[in-house]
């Protein structure tokens, strides 16, 4: 039975069996929602001519919820003592999240950050709140000190994202920058002395399953949008290409971030920060893919104002961009040769070439991308080597 109150301590990074609760799911499943307005929200901009703005809208809106779901999972990796006031507050981060969701429209049509801010507000004050409690119940003078720094980081860059709300509009890109770098120098200030006691396999496993989460909401994006071009507008031929090549492009992109065991690169704090750093470029360009099959999908039936040529690079640019960033962070470390070292690489330059093969631009990324799959299982297979580092 969960305990009212226990002592936020930190737990062993050599724990076994170290999994994600079914609160962490919970949490995660609620990102959903922020994710798919992101998403659609994308859509929209790009459809109606205005890629280059709603790109930055994106941006800006994607790594709030990024950043904010990265502090919750690193922190209970190292402290989730799961009692009732634990929990408490975790369910108040989720409401934070679903503020923060009902404000994306807002930020992406009238460019009011309020009702985003007001959920970040939410978000971060339970999150401050958490690392306060902890700094109280830890035995060590540094992590006391690493715990207080957190909360104080925490606060200090909340407050200073007040002024993307206030900021003139042509000014809050350069104001996303500086509080961006600011939100990400805290917990290398915080853990410069004494490092949070995160779990490498519960950290790698809860990436996987957000990867997971990005990667499903682009599957239910994708569908949405053939069903309404089959069931609206009779284009079974149009849209029939892009399924096809769209699900291939999702089949492929899980694959290849799956197929080597991420936790073997998380043997540092250093590690850690780029790895987990890393993922914005990985989640951010997987939920955007699921953004450019709906865009691909409405230019094929005549609802988007943009051109064939723009609506493929909607699909083959994000798709590019997950392939190299995933081979960048983690996946090079686990080839064998220089052989297996390209096909990354080179697949993500052929996917973006597909952006000039007019209609069958998705399906031929989708092509790229299966025989991406079959390269790298085929040179695993002969290499003994590779074999004993990967999954498969």
């Amino acid at each position: 039975m969960t305990q009212p109150f226990l002592p936020l301590t930190a737990r062993s990074r050599e724990e076994s069996h170290r999994v994600a609760t079914s609160l962490e799911l919970f949490f995660d499943l609620c990102f959903v929602v922020a994710v798919a307005q992101a998403g659609a929200e994308l859509v929209h901009a790009v459809a109606e001519g205005h890629a280059g703005q709603g790109i930055l809208n994106y941006a800006m809106v994607f790594f709030a919820i990024w950043w904010a779901w990265m502090n919750f999972s690193w922190f209970a990796s190292a402290y989730d003592n799961d009692d009732v006031l634990y929990r408490v507050v975790t369910l108040i981060q989720i409401a934070g999240v679903l503020i923060l969701a009902a404000g994306v429209s807002r930020a992406f049509e009238e460019h009011d950050f309020l009702v985003v801010y007001l959920g970040y507000v939410v978000m971060r004050l339970a999150m401050a709140s958490q690392w306060l409690r902890a700094a109280h119940h830890a035995t060590a003078p540094a992590e006391r000190t690493m715990c207080r720094r957190y909360a104080g980081g925490v606060l200090a860059v909340q407050i200073g994202w007040l002024a993307l709300v206030l900021a003139p509009e042509s000014a809050r890109p350069w104001v996303f920058l500086v509080m961006a770098l600011a939100e990400m120098a805290v917990p290398v200030y915080a853990e410069k002395d004494a490092p949070s006691a995160w779990h490498p396999h519960h950290i790698a496993e809860r990436y996987g399953l957000f990867t997971i989460i990005v990667l499903g909401e682009t599957v239910a994006a994708a569908t949405v949008a053939v069903k309404t071009g089959i069931v609206e507008n009779d284009a079974l031929g149009e849209v029939l290409p892009i399924a096809a090549g769209g699900l291939l492009l999702v089949f492929a992109a899980w694959w290849i971030y799956f197929v080597v065991p991420a936790h073997d690169r998380l043997t540092s704090s250093r590690q850690g920060f780029l790895w987990g750093y890393g993922h914005y470029v990985i989640f951010s360009s997987a939920a955007a893919v699921g953004a450019g099959l709906e865009i691909a999908v409405e230019q094929s039936v005549g609802k988007a104002h943009i051109s064939t040529l723009a609506a493929s690079a909607a699909v083959t640019i994000p798709s590019a961009v997950f392939l190299l960033s995933v081979w960048l962070l983690h996946a090079r470390y686990f080839k064998v040769g220089i052989a297996q070292q390209l096909v990354l690489p080179v697949s993500s330059f052929a996917i973006l070439m597909c952006t000039f093969a007019g209609h069958w631009a998705v399906l031929a990324a989708g092509i790229v991308a299966a025989a991406t799959v079959a390269v790298g299982v085929t040179l695993t297979a002969r290499n003994p080597a590779t074999r004993a580092r990967t999954r498969a």
